[in-house]
């Protein structure tokens, strides 16, 4: 008889843990960021089918990172259980603490039970206050854990480094433009070296308590971040741009050296006249390429 293979639960938890974390960091991060007039999230987000960040209800919002199925699955159900209880009670019933104590059972639960997979997820609950002291924000991770955000937060791919930066840049007060332009640029340094974040390849929403609906979440339009942050096309002109004017300084400033090579062997300084009008006269040299 052939014993059975024997996992003790701590190795098993270590497992699905191990394996959660790297699910959701093979993604890009996601970061929301406090300003003077509410909450702002921005992604990095190629697709636009496919949201990373969500309304839930008047004053929530989502946010999320991994598998796309998953966290979907769990919009859906936030969607519902915020409508219900609006319906139910009164819409004033409806907050961010409550759907992320509901996120973080049903986290908790996936991730305990044997059966099934983890969720490679992890999420955002977020809920605009009349005043930048009531705002929440709450992050969850995998295994259910809720934490209470303040002033900035991050979650997915390299998100201790976009953090560090965050941390380094970050002030409380900022304007919208001014906390988006320090987001967008954290999400850039997320490597080795630091790349550009260009408009066309961003996801960007707000919880807005300014506006005079009741629905505080909007978002921001693609026009307005390409006007802003420019295009991946417009970025990989001024590259090639770049490159050329290199290519041509370098060809020009190498011609001029070797003329003056030439002239220097031909003509000596004490054979030239004095008064030679091409002293004075004399066109300037080219060098309308190192200028470019």
């Amino acid at each position: 008889m052939s014993m059975p293979f024997y996992v003790s639960p701590e190795q098993l938890m270590k497992d699905r843990a191990d394996f959660a974390r790297k699910g959701i960091a093979r993604g890009r991060s996601v970061v929301v960021v406090q300003y003077a007039d509410g909450l702002l999230f921005v992604a990095e987000n190629q697709s636009q089918a496919l949201h990373k960040i969500s309304e839930l209800y008047d004053r929530l919002a989502f946010a999320a990172v991994g598998r796309y199925n998953e966290f979907e699955n769990l919009r859906i159900a936030g969607v519902r259980l915020a409508d219900m209880r609006g319906y139910s009670y009164d819409r004033r019933d409806v907050t961010g603490r409550a759907l992320a104590n509901a996120y973080a059972q049903t986290l908790g639960t996936i991730f305990s039970s044997g059966g099934e997979k983890p969720y490679e997820v992890e999420l955002f609950v977020a809920e605009v206050g009349s005043s930048a002291d009531e705002d929440q924000v709450y992050r969850l991770t995998y295994d259910g854990s809720v934490a209470d955000e303040h002033g900035f937060a991050v979650m997915g791919g390299s998100a201790e480094q976009v953090s560090a930066h965050l941390a380094a840049h970050y002030s409380d007060g900022l304007d919208l433009e001014a906390a988006l332009r320090v987001a967008v640029d954290a999400l850039g340094h997320d490597g080795t070296s630091p790349r550009t974040v260009t408009g066309d390849k961003l996801e960007v929403a707000v919880l807005d308590r300014s506006r005079s609906q009741p629905r505080k979440f909007r978002r921001i339009p693609g026009v307005r971040l390409t006007r802003l942050f420019g295009s991946s096309a417009e970025a990989a002109d001024a590259a090639a741009k770049k490159s050329g004017d290199t290519a041509d300084g370098d060809t020009a400033a190498g011609d001029a050296a070797a003329g003056d090579t030439v002239a220097g062997d031909t003509v000596s300084p004490d054979d030239q006249p004095a008064d030679d009008p091409s002293d004075v006269l004399g066109d300037p040299p080219d060098d309308r390429a190192d200028r470019e």
